[in-house]
């Protein structure tokens, strides 16, 4: 049984930093591909940030340059690093893994976290 487990979410305020971190089982997580997606109240899911097995990296233009992706194959876990955080970046934030490539932003996952909120203070 997959499953996601993501972590690390709390009330920050604005130019603060927080590290979000998901924990993945039930599959061979070295050979899937990781992604943070993150959903604000009344707004569409939207992706944010993906990672391949091998550490290629992708990031939606709100978060270039701000967010970090990571992964440790060893722990299998990925992690977000969110700096100089905005109050538009509150949202649950959602982990995600697929199968296969996906070139730039990922419409969708095999696999979900349940989430976890962020909440960004002004």
């Amino acid at each position: 049984q997959v499953q996601l487990v993501e972590s690390g979410g709390e009330l920050v305020q604005a130019g603060g930093s927080l590290r979000l971190s998901c924990a993945a089982s039930g599959y061979i997580f070295s050979s899937h591909a990781m992604a943070w997606f993150r959903q604000a109240p009344g707004k569409e899911r939207e992706f944010v940030v993906s990672i391949t097995w091998h550490g290629s990296t992708y990031y939606a233009a709100s978060v270039r340059g701000r967010f970090t992706i990571s992964r440790d194959n060893d722990k299998n876990t990925v992690y977000l690093q969110m700096n100089s955080l905005k109050p538009e970046d509150t949202a649950v934030y959602y982990c995600a893994a697929r199968r296969g490539v996906v070139i730039g932003a990922w419409p969708t996952a095999d696999y979900w976290g349940q989430g976890t909120q962020v909440i960004v203070s002004s």
